[in-house]
């Protein structure tokens, strides 16, 4: 990958996360969506994080190692974004863009990793 894209990646998934952080604070407060705000939140951020961290993967066997966290982080922010529409907490056509972001983002990060093994 090279470094522009690298570097538009970790700029996109700050920015994903910063949305994350400002719909958590707009969310209504009880248990279950502080439950799944605090899921949500760690998620989204773990994900930005650690893809932050893959950048500096001092081997390829590291890069797949740390772009695995990151699908997984993905994978459960498209889960955590799905229920908060679902269970009715925030209105799902609020959560279009965010859910089509994180789908996206989870199959750049994919892509990434089966690249790198192969």
């Amino acid at each position: 990958m090279s470094l522009d894209k690298h570097l538009e990646l970790r700029a996109r998934t700050k920015k994903f996360a910063l949305r994350i952080i400002r719909m958590i604070r707009a969310m209504p407060n009880n248990r279950e969506a502080n439950v799944i705000g605090n899921q949500i939140l760690r998620s989204a951020t773990g994900m930005a994080a650690n893809y932050r961290a893959a950048g500096r993967a001092r081997s390829k066997a590291e890069f797949i190692a740390k772009i695995g966290v990151v699908v997984e982080e993905a994978d459960e922010t498209v889960f955590w974004l799905e229920l908060l529409g679902e269970s009715g907490i925030i209105r799902p056509a609020k959560l279009v863009e965010l859910l089509a972001e994180a789908n996206q983002l989870l199959a750049v990060f994919s892509a990434s990793r089966k690249t790198s093994k192969s």
